[in-house]
């Protein structure tokens, strides 16, 4: 998953010079990539699925613009439709949204330059997500320190189109895609993160957490609905640590 194909834009040179090289190249190497069609095909799970809870066009593509988060997107979705507060939803989603400081934690830092921007710092913490964060780690420690802000916001541009393009043909194709299909693609994302995560791990710290991960959810999932992920995150991941920490 790692790689993106031979001779295309994914394999390009890095951007070298302008700011605005640089945030043409980050968009190009993101558009045109397996997590954008990850990105496009889990959208049109979502779009389908905004729809069938009763979301007009416009609400579901303004959520895909501002949450930008596609979990935090369903589970909004499912709150909503399922009659919770908007307080309880908003909860929910902050809760869901966690996993994400950890990311913006490491990442942000990465794209500061010699001069301090704080409004597209902002903009680039909002546009953090599993593949921005996956491709920053990979491609920004090699470009120049002024560079790595605009490549990032390039990337972030382009995983917000791919998530407005598949929201609009979800919504609009929903008659066609029985829910089944719309689970499937809906589960295309994390799939997508696990396989990146295996592909890119280094560390014994690394292996451990995927491999407590995977086996710890299942049964966590039997023993504590609902608060599964959670669980797993905690122990799996505080095991992962001691494991990495152990010379």
């Amino acid at each position: 998953m790692a790689q993106e194909g031979e001779g295309g834009v994914a394999n390009a040179p890095l951007p070298d010079g302008s700011p605005g090289r640089a945030f043409v190249q980050g968009l190009l190497r993101l558009i045109v990539s397996v997590p954008a069609l990850v990105l496009l095909s889990t959208s049109l799970g979502f779009g389908a699925l905004a729809r069938d809870g009763g979301f007009s066009f416009a609400h579901a593509t303004f959520l895909a613009v501002i949450v930008f988060a596609l979990p935090n997107q369903v589970v909004l979705i499912d709150q909503l439709a399922r009659g919770a507060t908007l307080a309880g939803a908003a909860l929910a989603v902050t809760l869901t949204a966690v996993r994400l400081m950890p990311m913006t934690v490491t990442l942000v830092p990465m794209l500061r330059g010699s001069r301090r921007r704080p409004l597209l710092e902002i903009l680039a913490a909002h546009f953090v997500a599993i593949s921005t964060w996956i491709e920053g780690n990979r491609r920004l420690p090699a470009l120049p320190q002024d560079l790595r802000l605009p490549f990032h916001l390039g990337g972030g541009s382009a995983v917000a189109l791919m998530m407005v393009a598949g929201t609009v043909a979800g919504y609009t194709l929903v008659a066609g895609i029985p829910a089944i299909v719309t689970a499937a693609l809906l589960f295309m994302t994390p799939l997508y993160f696990v396989l990146s995560l295996m592909a890119t791990s280094r560390s014994r710290m690394d292996i451990a957490a995927i491999v407590l991960g995977c086996s710890l959810s299942p049964v966590l999932f039997l023993l504590a609905p609902g608060v599964d992920l959670l669980g797993t995150g905690l122990i799996g991941g505080t095991l992962a640590y001691v494991i990495g920490r152990r010379r």
